[in-house]
């Protein structure tokens, strides 16, 4: 696989990063994160290999790598005792730990995942152009379907991993929530960024 223009920089990132947390996951036998740092190189893994034949801008790409350098962060770094990923942001709701670094890191990952998603779906999106509403449809619930598919991957870790710190009931409904709302996001930013799928103006 031959780099496109700037992609090196990227893969730098994410080699640098993933090594540096892995050693930091291994050292401290968090092995919830272990697993995760393992799924961060199977889809960097799958990027790679497909990048010759499905073109992802680089903005999306340094999305992909800032979102997998915010989640190991998330379970390494921990401020006056509380690790980044249980700090409140925002204190939205008295009854419900929202706005968590987590759920901020849903919604930007998330978002990100879906507008790579569109880029590997694109050529059978062609259809989709003439009618927004179907592209709305297909764009948003498959950024929903990957966060699904997070949750799951999510469950089984704590099946695996005691003591894990993924969470109950409620916090898996606030990580769908806010993976549809970087889902939305991210159907927004192709309407108004992707030449082929731009709004175009009434003027």
């Amino acid at each position: 696989m031959k780099p496109r223009k700037g992609q090196l920089p990227i893969l730098f990132f994410i080699v640098l990063s993933v090594i540096a947390f892995g050693f930091h996951f291994i050292s401290k036998k968090d092995y919830e994160f272990v697993i995760y740092v393992g799924v961060i190189i199977f889809f960097s893994f799958i990027f790679i290999i497909s990048n010759d034949k499905i073109y992802y801008p680089n903005g999306v790409l340094w999305a992909l790598a800032i979102w997998a350098l915010s989640h190991m962060a998330g379970g390494a770094i921990y401020l006056s005792g509380t690790r980044l990923y249980d700090l409140i942001l925002i204190p939205i709701s008295q009854n419900y730990p929202i706005l968590r670094y987590d759920q901020a890191v849903h919604i930007f990952g998330f978002g990100a995942a879906t507008v790579a998603v569109f880029y590997l779906l694109k050529p059978m999106l062609k259809n989709c152009t003439e009618h927004p509403a179907a592209l709305a449809i297909v764009i948003i619930c498959t950024g929903l379907g990957i966060g699904a598919l997070n949750e799951i991957a999510e469950a089984l870790v704590s099946t695996i991993v005691p003591r894990s710190g993924v969470g109950g009931y409620v916090n898996t409904s606030l990580d769908l929530v806010a993976d549809i709302i970087g889902s939305i996001l991210a159907y927004i930013v192709i309407r108004l960024t992707d030449k082929d799928f731009k709004i175009q103006s009434s003027d």
